[in-house]
């Protein structure tokens, strides 16, 4: 998908860039697979705002996705490819051969008509086991993908569907099998160990010049839900640690730190979490 480009008839068109859409399905979503979706605009359970210059935006529905692609060994036709305002991803409606239809992240180089599967290596096609090809969109265990696969949609626990690399051009490379875990490269350059149980897709997320836009006008932002982000400099003391003074003043820290006192910009903040132990090397470091 080629980024598209605007004649400068406005200031704002000037810069503004968008992904071309053009093929993609211009039909209404699968009514059965849309859910209703609340904003909250930023605030939590209590009513206290947890998630900053949030509010506004165009209204959407959610698409539900199949992470978990368990439907094994039944074929299913890619019928359309459609656009989901909710992930920076595209989506693919599948029509299984039972008749159920199922949303999925649309992988790079799949196409409508393309037809893909999900299961587990039932043995080697010499004796008569069915084995899934190596194409975009098919989903199976990576004890069965072959070393140097780039993957997306990777589950952490076996049957819990997809939760690495999902946004639009992510997709991870297996590196090594060795026992019950496999090693991957993450987009990040971390190297982590996944069981060799978990499923994953074959294939990179498509979309990859999502990273590419530019939006062009602050208004653009404001459909996107995202109200203005302000400095903490501009607060007062009570708002932002960096807030008070006399006119133009500084952070009066040592470092930044964010609105609730942690350290910001370049100090790293990672908590203990109990996945830690299965990361090989840490993500590349500026």
């Amino acid at each position: 998908m080629p980024i598209k480009n605007f004649k400068p008839v406005t200031a704002s068109r000037r810069f503004m860039t968008v992904v071309d859409r053009s093929d993609l399905s211009t039909k209404e979503p699968e009514k059965s697979l849309l859910r209703p979706l609340t904003r909250t605009g930023g605030r939590d359970s209590g009513g206290h705002i947890s998630a900053r210059f949030r509010g506004g935006g165009h209204k959407r529905q959610y698409r539900l996705i199949d992470f978990k692609r368990n439907k094994d060994m039944i074929p299913a036709r890619v019928a359309a490819l459609e656009y989901d305002p909710n992930r920076t991803a595209n989506i693919a409606l599948l029509h299984y051969a039972d008749g159920e239809k199922r949303y999925i992240l649309a992988p790079e180089d799949l196409r409508v008509g393309d037809v893909v599967m999900s299961g587990t290596r039932l043995g080697d096609r010499a004796r008569g086991g069915e084995v899934l090809e190596l194409r975009p969109g098919n989903a199976l265990p990576l004890l069965a993908v072959p070393v140097g696969t780039i993957v997306h949609n990777i589950e952490m626990t076996p049957g819990r569907g997809g939760q690495l690399c999902r946004s639009a051009g992510a997709g991870a490379q297996l590196m090594a099998k060795e026992g019950k875990f496999a090693t991957l490269r993450m987009p990040s350059g971390e190297m982590r160990m996944v069981y060799i149980g978990c499923r994953a897709t074959v294939g990179r997320v498509g979309n990859p010049d999502h990273g590419n836009i530019k939006l062009g006008k602050a208004g653009r932002k404001r459909w996107m839900g995202r109200r203005p982000h302000v400095r903490g400099v501009a607060m007062t003391p009570r708002d932002h640690p960096h807030g008070g003074g006399e006119g133009r003043s500084p952070v009066g820290r040592k470092r930044p730190v964010s609105p609730t006192g942690r350290p910001a910009l370049g100090t790293k903040t990672r908590g203990r979490k109990p996945s830690d132990r299965f990361i090989v090397r840490r993500r590349r470091t500026k």
